[in-house]
């Protein structure tokens, strides 16, 4: 994530960093893990009404920046069977760089405590207070963008977003449900931060969705959402009952995208309609207008709500 840093003078888990695919069914307490773990899942075909107690089964991908893969680039995030399921994204403010921070180091350290707490006593399956608890405890130095969701067995999903890492939900083929990027202005989303003055847990936009067995969720980065549209998410979500296969399918789309000088990306939409962004007079008079996709780092996390 190319983007200003916000400074004073002017903020039982699976913890996954590098580049991988990931697949498993939330229905048993394993240990904590820092990288790739193997499992299986599996989903029904049908959405059914909420019958019983629900968890999420879960597929995952993640493809760097492509000039970042040497590192793995600098998302990260995490995955829990806690209670109904827990994950969360965050996105590494790459502009600490030019201060010779590596940005992957906040948001990899920041995941990994809050996967250390989701069973927490205090954060009581509170992600506003996991968000808490995991930046009191962050030493690095940097910044993320960052999203926590919590799924109770009653099927309530629990969000906190700060920034522009987003998560959608789908039923029947319809999105019903989408969080919204929260930013100062067009490309400086809110962040956490090693910083004194920055956003907080507080910041957070906070809200819940009741999700019925057979909800499709997908959550991600801004590499994500910046290069593909919501209706290419619906259309891959309806194309794939393998979560796996839908999460490495969209990260594909989206890295696809980023690499299109002539896709009109979401995010090339965005910035000239906000940011008035565009090409020089000369080109508009001869039809041509700013275009391309946004090459990030892309982290796709996609689950679907099964009877456990």
């Amino acid at each position: 994530m190319a983007v200003p840093i916000l400074r004073a003078a002017i903020s039982g888990s699976h913890v996954f960093f590098n580049t991988l695919s990931h697949a498993a069914g939330l229905l048993s307490n394993p240990k904590k893990r820092r990288l790739l773990v193997s499992a299986s899942g599996s989903a029904p075909s049908e959405i059914n009404p909420l019958r019983s107690e629900v968890s999420f089964c879960f597929g995952t991908h993640l493809i760097p920046h492509p000039n970042k893969v040497d590192k793995g680039g600098e998302d990260a995030f995490f995955v829990s069977s806690f209670n109904g399921g827990v994950i969360a994204v965050a996105d590494g403010v790459s502009g600490w760089a030019e201060q010779d921070v590596d940005p992957s180091l906040f948001p990899k350290e920041l995941m990994s405590y809050a996967s250390d707490l989701v069973g927490d006593e205090e954060v009581n399956h509170d992600p506003q207070i996991l968000l808490k608890k995991a930046h009191n405890a962050t030493t690095s130095k940097g910044s993320a963008t960052v999203i926590v969701a919590m799924l109770q067995k009653n099927g309530v999903l629990k969000i906190a977003n700060v920034g522009d890492c987003g998560l959608k939900v789908i039923r029947k083929g319809k999105l019903i449900f989408c969080t919204l990027p929260q930013e100062h202005y067009f490309d400086c989303p809110y962040q956490l931060s090693s910083e004194m003055i920055t956003q907080t847990y507080l910041d957070a936009t906070v809200s819940s969705v009741k999700l019925l067995e057979g909800d499709t969720i997908v959550m991600g980065s801004d590499g994500l959402f910046d290069n593909v549209f919501d209706h290419e998410i619906v259309s891959t979500i309806t194309q794939y009952s393998d979560v796996a296969e839908a999460a490495k399918t969209l990260a594909d789309l989206a890295s696809n995208h980023s690499k299109d000088s002539n896709f009109e990306s979401p995010y090339s939409l965005e910035a000239r309609t906000k940011n008035g962004s565009d090409v020089p007079l000369w080109k508009k008079v001869l039809g041509m207008k700013l275009t391309g996709g946004k090459p990030d780092d892309i982290t796709v996390i996609v689950g679907q709500v099964v009877s456990s």
